[in-house]
């Protein structure tokens, strides 16, 4: 069985709801930021919040914790990361993500569904999706707008690298070319802005991010050849 390893900083205050999200398609425990050993975790998931207070500016001191460093090997050593929001802000921060999130074109802390479309279902993060697929996620921030210089983006268009996109109309917060989600070049470390681990239940209006945990779940139970899906994750969880 897949073991996720949620990170938990001062401030962080989704974590507990991305532990739930990962256990419905796995097992997972917590990290505490000062710990330093993820033996036996294979994936990594950095969850939303306000990480340290979000001195200084969103995840820049959280991208110093001693889990960080860990969280870096883990990366090095080819193994899934996922950033939920602050975990994409600490991400960007700490090198693992091209990129930078600043804030809201509004200037305001914006919470509310929106719609994204799937551009890349071929990483390890959406294997349970196909392209052209529509995601109902909430999103909740006020430093979510997605920036890069225009060459980076036009790199990060030709490899594949944008995963994510908010539908037409949909975008809150003037990201670049509606990106939503980015992955690395090797293609085993993401970042959403998007919040999935409030999307895996239809009893919140949504269940559509579910599929994001149960892709990591395949990945790790046979990087190969596994196809766990979401609904069965959800008949698992039930049972």
């Amino acid at each position: 069985m897949v073991m996720f390893g949620v990170l938990q900083f001062p401030g962080s205050c989704d974590e507990r709801d991305a532990l739930l999200a990962c256990r419905r398609v796995g097992d997972a425990r917590l990290v505490w930021h000062q710990e330093t050993d993820l033996e036996g975790v294979d994936v990594v998931v950095v969850p939303g919040g306000f990480s340290y207070g979000d001195y200084l500016r969103a995840g820049a001191i959280a991208r110093f914790a001693p889990a960080m460093e860990a969280v870096g090997e883990h990366a090095a050593a080819g193994k899934p990361v996922l950033g939920i929001c602050n975990g994409f802000q600490v991400l960007c921060e700490a090198g693992l993500l091209p990129g930078a999130l600043l804030p809201n074109d509004s200037l305001r802390f914006v919470c509310r569904q929106v719609e994204l479309v799937v551009e890349n279902a071929e990483t390890q993060f959406t294997r349970e999706c196909h392209t052209g697929q529509r995601l109902s996620i909430p999103v909740k921030h006020e430093s979510g707008r997605y920036f890069a210089p225009a060459e980076q983006l036009d790199e990060l268009e030709a490899r594949a690298g944008v995963v994510l996109r908010y539908a037409a109309g949909q975008n809150p917060n003037g990201s670049a070319r509606e990106i939503a989600a980015v992955v690395n070049e090797r293609g085993n470390v993401m970042g959403l802005m998007p919040h999935p681990e409030h999307a895996v239940d239809p009893l919140t209006g949504s269940e559509d991010g579910l599929q994001i945990f149960a892709s990591l779940a395949a990945l790790a139970a046979d990087p190969k050849t596994a196809k766990v899906s979401a609904a069965n994750a959800l008949i698992k969880v039930s049972a």
